[in-house]
């Protein structure tokens, strides 16, 4: 067998891995934008899903803001088709300004995708991220500041969306797709939004192209390993927190209060994910609460010289009274 057989061989066997706890008669849709990843996880899943049993479709997202995107779209379509996915659809989404433009694509790529799956009875929507993809958002959390979970990047699993090549370098998932399409008489499609340095991911992906010349090809696999190893410690800091919370927060008339005695000796870790659930849980905003936003409420424990309330935004606020800290959304 050779080098691009075996390609294709891994990437069918991660696809039939993510693949076998479902039922024969389950439906799979695979996001498919016309690039290589999503079409060499487009022909993996053809081949598994006939041989488990599995009804396996395709919807293709054209977020319009190419010219010829609904051509490309539709020739992704008719490729998807040839490998055996069925249904196929064309799904063509606006893309809004909030959070800027990378951030609305994928929202709406998202919310189209969500809808599709729906009209499909699906519980399954593969995307054809890679361990690069996963490096890269590793790379690009770090730079902001990011905690453990936001590090953890990526989920294999998470609700409807499934990752089956997360630990696939993209050279392997690429190598696979022109051995597949290469059949049909095809080529992957190449996104030059790729290449355009006015997107942040693409600036990552060119230094940390540049990371791996400097300090070998181990960079990726040490970031994506990172990411995985964040998401056990990310994991289990939240279950102690949430058991923490569950017997010792108190809920009641819009306000979520903790004896002070109970957090003696609670690492910070766990203490301020148990203050970020308690602002949660009256109302808080999640994306509204910042590390300093949870920090100052945490001084109310750690740090208390008989200071007043931490106010919070949307209006919440926590407060200690001897040894009880509360967190309040007042009334108007």
């Amino acid at each position: 067998m050779d080098r691009a057989c075996a390609a294709t061989l891994q990437v069918r066997n991660a696809v039939e891995r993510a693949l076998s706890a479902l039922e024969p008669g389950d439906v799979v849709v695979v996001a498919c934008s016309g690039g290589p990843d999503s079409l060499a996880l487009a022909a993996a899943t053809g081949w598994v899903a006939k041989r488990l049993g599995l009804y396996a479709g395709a919807v293709i997202v054209d977020h319009q803001l190419q010219e010829g995107s609904a051509e490309i779209a539709a020739w992704a379509a008719s490729v998807c088709g040839r490998l055996e996915l069925n249904p196929v659809e064309v799904v063509a989404v606006h893309v809004g300004a909030v959070g800027g433009l990378e951030s609305a694509a994928r929202d709406a790529r998202y919310a189209g995708l969500t809808a599709c799956a729906e009209q499909q009875n699906s519980t399954v929507v593969l995307l054809g991220h890679t361990q690069d993809d996963q490096a890269e958002t590793v790379l690009l959390r770090l730079a902001r500041g990011s905690g453990a979970r936001s590090l953890a990047a990526m989920a294999s699993v998470n609700g409807l969306w499934h990752r089956p090549l997360l630990e696939i370098p993209r050279s392997v998932v690429h190598e696979s797709a022109n051995e597949v399409l290469a059949q049909l008489g095809e080529q992957p499609w190449r996104d030059p939004h790729n290449a355009d340095r006015q997107f942040a991911r693409v600036r990552v992906r060119q230094l940390l192209e540049s990371l791996s010349d400097d300090l070998g090809p181990g960079v990726v696999v040490g970031l994506a390993r990172s990411a995985s190893m964040l998401r056990d410690d990310a994991d289990g800091l939240d279950e102690l927190a949430d058991a923490l919370f569950e017997n010792a927060v108190t809920i009641a008339d819009g306000s979520a209060s903790v004896d002070i005695n109970e957090l003696d000796g609670i690492p910070r870790a766990i203490r301020t994910r148990l203050i970020r659930a308690m602002c949660i849980a009256i109302g808080g905003v999640p994306g509204d609460l910042s590390r300093d936003h949870v920090l100052a409420v945490d001084r109310l424990v750690t740090q208390w010289s008989g200071q007043g309330p931490a106010f919070l935004p949307g209006g919440v606020q926590a407060q200690r009274a001897y040894d009880r800290l509360t967190v309040i959304r007042p009334t108007q």
